[in-house]
């Protein structure tokens, strides 16, 4: 436990000061009202007393947190916290306590903001009755304007309070609670509910109470006229709606339309068991009903688009996604139709000049000159390797580009690895050295010419990624069910590995790279329901580690 751990037992939000005027500590509570807090200079510039000094040349004796700072002795302020939020400014009230302990200040902030509001309110509210006081010792008769000048007061916060909500949210349901709210509020109503039209035939879609109807609701034909001349109807009754269970007791129900454009959207309704007169109230509930129904449709138009966004977006990325296999497909197609091309030319004179070479080894056993023989003999050797090296190329080659296994096949991952090690070998080839670390694999139920390609890919970049000579361990395992295969390298390493397998993106040069052979690998590798992961650090290497599940 910390010195100062006692501190975050406060209420009050604390921060310690030390001799350099650097923050050694903050409680829990200045961090939860203080989130923006960087430095006690920063925090002094938003904090003022509540009371200047009427005549000070000393710009510090404005900054309660500078006096506290400077000052020898305990000192306590009533302060203002100023900041913006949304660009907003807002202001927050505290007494500030600030004491010396040693080489520290501590300085302590109660918050008081809702004591000050409350006090102003107060304040407010008696400076309010001290003057109905006063007007109505002045004159009895002015009491009926009084009262009409309070309920105007109440229309107008109410209208306000309303067009405050549509004005700070686009969300449909936000706005109708809230607006319920208010009603309710000035109505005293005990149910409340929006209802949205169905060719006069409704369904509530939001309900400050529990209840839940489901099924469309109607009124009578009187309701009915009042809402297609979009009127506000206020009458006394014992049901909600038709199709409503009784009421034990009379209560007054208000009804009223919501339109925009001359088109009907829903209806508000009230019940409530106070005495209602619509002609006090029938002003501000068309003012409310006007902003509802802007309010209702902005924010329906709003989520439209949002979605029309989202579905856009989607749309793209299936399109990119689409594009990618397609370019894969007809490259690997490509790519197999002209190896099987090159594959057969090849073998032709290739039986040609092996054929050539088994007979001229014949030939060269009937040669009597021991020197002559030897050195023949040496040459047809080498020529024999050649043949044998030429025909393993070709063989692997055509075996990259399987293009015959459209399905599920089991293969031996630790084969497929050295094959395609075999076809990069001209780039690793007395300047890369190639570590084996082959676990023991069962056949694995794979694509593997699509596999070779992965690997392929993710070799030729870790042989780019040297720029002399370096080193590539290839491990693989079988843990889990899950068969894993990681491929290490020595070389420079990834700038940027959060965008490595985005389509387009490449850390080579401007012709060199197309940024799309490991966007294609992600694809293969989610084709196999597996994934492949990077680890990467400059100047260090780089590791992709693949996993597929093994069943």
């Amino acid at each position: 436990m910390g010195k100062f751990d006692l501190f975050n037992k406060f209420n009050s939000a604390v921060v310690i000061i030390g001799e350099n005027k650097e923050t050694v500590f903050t409680n829990n509570v200045f961090k939860r009202i203080f989130k923006d807090y960087e430095n006690i200079k920063k925090f002094s510039h938003k904090l003022d007393c509540n009371i200047y000094p009427l005549e000070s040349n000393d710009m510090t004796v404005l900054s309660p947190i500078l006096q506290a700072l400077n000052s020898c002795v305990d000192l306590s302020a009533h302060v203002i916290y100023r900041s913006y939020n949304n660009n907003v400014l807002t202001s927050m009230y505290f007494d500030m306590n600030s004491t010396k302990r040693g080489k520290y200040t501590v300085i302590i902030l109660t918050d008081v903001t809702a004591k000050i509001s409350s006090e102003n309110l107060n304040q407010q509210n008696y400076e309010y009755k001290k003057q109905l006081d006063l007007l109505k010792e002045e004159n009895k008769s002015m009491s009926k304007i009084q009262l009409q000048a309070q309920s105007q007061a109440m229309k107008l916060l109410l209208l306000n309070n309303i067009s405050n909500i549509i004005r700070s949210s686009i969300n449909t349901s936000v706005i109708l609670k809230s607006a319920l709210k208010e009603l309710s509020g000035m109505f005293g109503a005990f149910r409340a509910y929006y209802a949205e039209n169905e060719d006069l035939k409704f369904k509530i879609k939001e309900s400050l109470s529990k209840k839940d109807v489901k099924n469309l609701i109607s009124f009578d034909k009187s309701v009915n006229d009042f809402i297609r001349n979009g009127k506000v109807s206020c009458i006394t009754c014992r049901k909600e709606y038709n199709e409503a269970e009784p009421f034990k007791e009379n209560v007054q129900r208000i009804v009223m339309p919501i339109y925009h454009l001359n088109k009907l959207i829903g209806v508000i309704v009230l019940s409530t068991k106070q005495k209602i007169k619509l002609d006090d109230t029938l002003e501000v509930l068309e003012g409310v009903s006007s902003q509802l129904g802007n309010a209702i449709i902005q924010a329906e138009l709003y989520k439209k688009n949002e979605q029309m966004v989202e579905d856009l977006t989607k749309a793209l990325k299936e399109l990119k996604e689409t594009q990618l296999q397609l370019i894969n497909s007809e490259k690997m197609a490509s790519l197999g139709q002209l190896v099987a091309g090159v594959a057969h030319e090849i073998n032709t004179p290739l039986a040609s000049i092996k054929s050539n070479n088994e007979i001229t080894k014949k030939l060269i056993k009937q040669i009597e000159d021991k020197d002559l023989f030897e050195l023949l003999s040496e040459t047809n050797n080498i020529d024999t390797l050649a043949i044998d090296k030429i025909n393993r190329l070709v063989v692997s080659l055509r075996k990259f580009v399987r293009l015959d296994e459209a399905d599920l096949q089991e293969a031996d991952i630790n084969k497929e690895i050295d094959l395609t090690l075999d076809l990069i070998r001209h780039e690793t080839k007395n300047r890369i050295n190639i570590i084996k670390k082959y676990g023991k694999i069962p056949p694995v139920k794979c694509y593997p010419n699509m596999l070779n390609q992965v690997f392929m890919n993710i070799l030729v970049n870790a042989t780019h990624a040297i720029e002399d000579e370096g080193t590539i361990t290839i491990d693989t395992g079988f843990k889990k069910k899950n068969l894993i295969v990681k491929i290490k390298d020595t070389g420079c390493g990834i700038k940027e590995p959060d965008k490595i397998f985005d389509i387009g993106y490449t850390t080579k040069g401007v012709g060199v790279g197309t940024g799309w052979g490991l966007a294609i690998s992600q694809k293969i590798i989610e084709k196999h329901k597996g994934k492949i992961e990077v680890k990467t650090k400059i100047n260090k290497g780089s590791e992709f580690i693949i996993t597929i599940p093994g069943e």
